[in-house]
């Protein structure tokens, strides 16, 4: 017999995927504004680009682990990792590229870069946070 307990922590936790892009996308758009107003239009310029590249350092991330666990599951083997390194290292290569490009351009860009790489640590922190919330509401 499923416990009903389970099943809506289960409900909870299924989305929390959802909901931390939906998170990361308001507090980027949130905390570029927050830098524009506060220290001026270079910082919020690589705060907002630092936030792109974490969103979809993200996104690839998720569906890069999706991909492979789906290969595992029907495959029943490990498939190669030639693949997975690459789009691993293609990753930072980008990161690389868009710091040098922002330093190139303006070197105080390059703090909200770095500020704004720390988007899915904010956005996992509030997921925490609703799920923490949610647990103690419902007792579970």
């Amino acid at each position: 017999m499923p416990n009903p307990d389970s099943s809506a922590a289960e409900t909870v936790y299924s989305g929390a995927l959802d909901r931390i892009r939906r998170c990361m996308l308001v507090l980027a758009f949130a905390a570029t504004l927050v830098c524009w107003r506060l220290f001026g239009s270079r910082f919020a310029l690589g705060m907002a680009c630092g936030c792109a590249v974490a969103y979809l350092n993200f996104h690839w991330l998720k569906s890069g682990v999706s991909a492979l666990a789906d290969r595992i599951v029907q495959a029943g083997k490990p498939p190669s990792t030639r693949g997975v390194v690459f789009r691993f290292l293609l990753r930072y290569v980008l990161m690389g590229l868009v710091a040098y490009g922002i330093l190139t351009v303006s070197p105080a860009s390059l703090y909200g870069l770095f500020a704004g790489l720390f988007l899915p640590v904010a956005a996992i922190a509030c997921e925490a946070a609703y799920e923490a919330y949610v647990a103690l509401a419902r007792g579970l």
